[in-house]
């Protein structure tokens, strides 16, 4: 199954990039015995219309344009569930014992995500109630793929 994840905004160079670089590398080396590939990271220009609800909008048709046709949806959202990382793998588990051949994980722009991008998601998920910036997220994301490979594997990476 094939991991996709569509971003608004542009990583720079920095920390962050080397970061989710390191963990995406690490995913693709552990991912491959549980025939689990990516993830690609796919981003996307912020909008600059003037109306939080334009931005949103055309932000989402924009996302929803770059998912992997037959995709699993998921998108982090504030608002969506809060699970542990056990959750989270057994989630990625359950998804590809479906048939299901590929996820897009969707990080919105900094006003959240519009509904089109919500009306359509499979699962919305929360990483806390904190705002994070998307160059986090994109990090803790990559680092959670990363840790579902372990924890599935049964590699002791993952110590809960």
């Amino acid at each position: 199954m094939h991991i996709s994840i569509i971003a608004i905004g542009k990583m720079k160079a920095g920390p962050e990039r080397e970061l989710i670089a390191r963990y995406q590398k690490r995913f693709s080396q552990s991912g491959k015995k549980l025939a689990l590939t990516g993830p690609d990271i796919i981003e996307i220009n912020e909008s600059r219309a003037s109306t939080v609800d334009q931005r949103k909008s055309e932000e989402a048709g924009k996302l929803s344009g770059a998912i992997p046709d037959g995709s699993f949806i998921i998108a982090l959202d504030e608002h969506g569930k809060n699970i542990s990382s056990a959750k989270f793998s057994q989630k990625i588990m359950d998804i590809q014992q479906d048939g299901i051949r590929s996820i897009a994980f969707l990080i919105g722009g900094a006003d959240g995500h519009g509904s089109r991008v919500l009306d359509h998601a499979n699962l919305k998920l929360s990483f806390g109630q904190l705002t994070w910036p998307h160059q986090i997220v994109r990090l803790l994301l990559v680092e959670q793929l990363y840790r579902t490979t372990t924890i599935l594997s049964g590699h002791p990476y993952h110590r809960a």
